[in-house]
Formats: C-alpha cells, sequence, structure tokens
C-alpha cells in the first residue's frame, strides 16, 4: 500500500520514471505531447479521451476545451513541473478525492499509449506506482520548485545559461516568458517580485546537488 496518505488541498511532490530507467521522451514531439497530456488530464471527467480529442475539427476542439476550462473543475492544480529525458517531476496540490492518484493514472495510460504506437512497442513505459512526498512546509515548498526546476542543470542535460529557456519545465511560465497552466500563486506568494524569484533560483544553480535536507524528496 501506498505509504503517503493523498488528501485533498494537500501538496505532493510527485516523481516517477522509465522502467529500467529507459527514456521516456525522446523528441520534441513526445515532449510536447506529454505538456499537451498534462494539461488535458488534470481536468475531472474529461470525455473524449486525448486521442479521440485530437482527431476533432479544430472549432470542435477549441469550444471543448473552453467549456472545460469554464467549469474549471479540476482533478489537481500543477504548481510546477519538469520533464527529463527518463524521467518527470511534478509538484501538485490535490483538489478532489483520488485526484492525483487519477490524474496520474490518466496521464500514464494515455501518454504510454502514444508512446508505444509511435515507437511500435508494447508493454508498460513507466516504472510501476508513482512516487509521493507531502509537502509540510513554506520552506519546503519554494525549495523543492527550486528543485524541479534546476533539475535540467543538475543533471547535466543542458547548461546554466539554457535553463531560463528550457521549454519542458513551468519555469518560463514563472518568469513570464510562456503562458501555461501551472497554477504559480502558491509559489509566488512567497516572493515580494519575480526578480527576487528569479534570483531565488539561480543565485545557488547547485543546490539540488548539495542541500542534505530534501534528499528524501528527490527519489533519485
Amino acid at each position: 500500500m501506498r505509504k503517503v496518505i493523498l488528501t485533498n488541498d494537500e501538496i505532493y511532490h510527485v516523481f516517477n520514471r522509465g522502467v529500467e530507467k529507459r527514456p521516456v521522451f525522446m523528441d520534441k514531439r513526445e515532449y510536447d505531447r506529454a505538456l499537451l497530456t498534462l494539461d488535458f488530464y488534470r481536468y475531472l471527467g474529461v470525455s473524449p479521451p486525448l486521442s479521440q480529442f485530437l482527431k476533432l475539427e479544430k472549432e470542435k476542439r477549441e469550444f471543448f476545451l473552453a467549456q472545460l476550462k469554464q467549469k474549471d473543475k479540476k482533478l489537481v492544480e500543477i504548481l510546477s513541473f519538469c520533464l527529463m529525458p527518463n524521467h518527470f517531476h511534478l509538484l501538485l496540490k490535490q483538489q478532489r478525492d483520488e485526484g492525483i492518484r487519477t490524474f496520474l493514472s490518466n496521464f500514464s495510460n494515455s501518454y504510454t499509449k502514444y508512446f508505444n504506437i509511435k515507437r511500435e512497442r508494447l508493454g508498460p513505459l513507466l516504472q510501476g506506482s508513482f512516487k509521493a512526498v507531502r509537502i509540510e512546509d513554506d520552506n519546503q515548498l519554494i525549495h523543492v520548485c527550486r528543485y524541479i526546476h534546476l533539475n535540467p542543470v543538475t543533471s547535466l542535460i543542458i547548461k546554466e545559461e539554457e535553463l531560463i529557456d528550457y521549454p519542458y519545465t513551468s519555469l518560463p511560465e514563472y518568469l513570464e516568458k510562456r503562458v501555461g497552466f501551472s497554477k504559480k500563486d502558491e509559489i509566488m506568494a512567497h516572493f515580494s517580485s519575480l526578480k527576487k524569484f528569479e534570483d531565488f533560483i539561480f543565485d545557488q544553480i547547485d543546490y539540488a546537488k548539495k542541500l542534505e535536507s530534501i534528499k528524501h524528496l528527490v527519489f533519485e
């Protein structure tokens, strides 16, 4: 049984990786599909599934999304995220009973089906059940958010100067370089300005490698 009880209005750092640590995002189309899947399935009771939705005419897709967002019934709020070649990190606030579990199940099933068809493979793509750690206080919240955003640099996927434009984290949304789906106010309430938030992220770029106090949140 899962050790962490997933409770409404609580925030969790959620992580999963590919089976055998294999890549799960191998090109731009796959990263983009994963982002679309995260955005689509954060809502409650989505129907039709994403694969069928994408076959609709443009006007019908736009109408469907407008109706979905107008109802504003979500399983989770996505506070921050990072997609890496063989794993992902999410900072999620559960909105409804079983919200995180349902959201991650929908995401995994939909993306795995897409990936398997595209790559002509069979079987699970992600490694068993996702891991989750509850965020216990505000200090932990902002530090885990920073860890998530720094992950591409600390994992040596990109260089420090490339981080601000790395398209597969929520950081460009926070720095107002891209419109996205992250709910930023939970984090930004702890900073008096956008500059202070940016400084917090970049002033200790090796933070995620060295800070011992969040080792138990990393799952690496």
